[in-house]
């Protein structure tokens, strides 16, 4: 592994406003640190409700912490994506930090090949070859050739998170999150996904996931992280 974290989380914070029962402040995580390297895989653990998710998505940044920095290695520098202007998170997004969430999450009738060449597309990929490698990528998910012209829409469950993986792991970022990646497959297509992840951990990316399957987690944390212990509120 690298001596510099390509993650450094710095004491982050985040709290919810419940609206819906008068106005009461939720803690979710107070002075939270955390420090993910190259080749590693960090699972986080706790009890329902711990703020599993909710870390995920302030890492990715979707939710805004309240405070404390959120630094990722991007093109040679630190960039502190709990600060950064929206431009620069988008480019943060789009070559050096995948996120695969437990829901996918697409724009309606667009076909499950354009959804996963996108990311490539983004990256000013040729449409002929992002398409190529969407169907490779499709394929080693086993979502069989008849669907890849279909909106993922109309897909089982099972299939959609196998378009989301798909999406997901089709570029070689440096940083990946994984909200329960498993969650919807069967032990065939989870043996399929454990290959992708050891994959990229050889490639040296680093990887911070929450895997539900205990099998799963076994097979691919190089440690596993309670996140009760890294900050979160009482």
């Amino acid at each position: 592994m690298e001596d510099a974290p390509r993650l450094d989380v710095r004491g982050l914070a985040k709290s919810f406003v419940l609206h819906t029962q008068g106005g009461v402040t939720l803690d979710v995580f107070r002075d939270l640190d955390l420090q993910v390297f190259a080749g590693e895989c960090v699972a986080l653990q706790g009890p329902s409700g711990s703020g599993k998710s909710s870390l995920i998505r302030l890492l990715y940044g979707n939710y805004v912490s309240a405070a404390g920095e959120i630094l990722v290695r991007h093109n040679g520098q630190m960039v502190d994506v709990a600060a950064a202007d929206p431009h620069v998170v988008l480019d943060v997004r789009r070559r050096t930090m995948g996120y695969v969430s437990q829901f996918l999450r697409v724009i309606p009738r667009v076909p499950a090949l354009q959804v996963v060449a996108e990311p490539l597309r983004a990256r000013g990929v040729p449409q002929a070859t992002a398409e190529a490698e969407a169907g490779e990528m499709l394929a080693q998910f086993n979502i069989p050739k008849a669907l890849w012209s279909l909106a993922p829409a109309t897909f089982s469950g099972g299939e959609q998170q196998r378009v989301n993986l798909a999406r997901g792991f089709i570029i070689d970022y440096p940083v990946l999150l994984l909200d329960e990646p498993t969650a919807s497959l069967d032990a065939a297509n989870r043996d399929v996904v454990v290959a992708m992840i050891r994959q990229a951990i050889r490639r040296g990316a680093a990887i911070i996931g929450i895997f539900h399957d205990s099998t799963v987690r076994d097979a691919v944390a190089s440690r596993i992280v309670d996140v009760t212990s890294l900050g979160a509120a009482a």
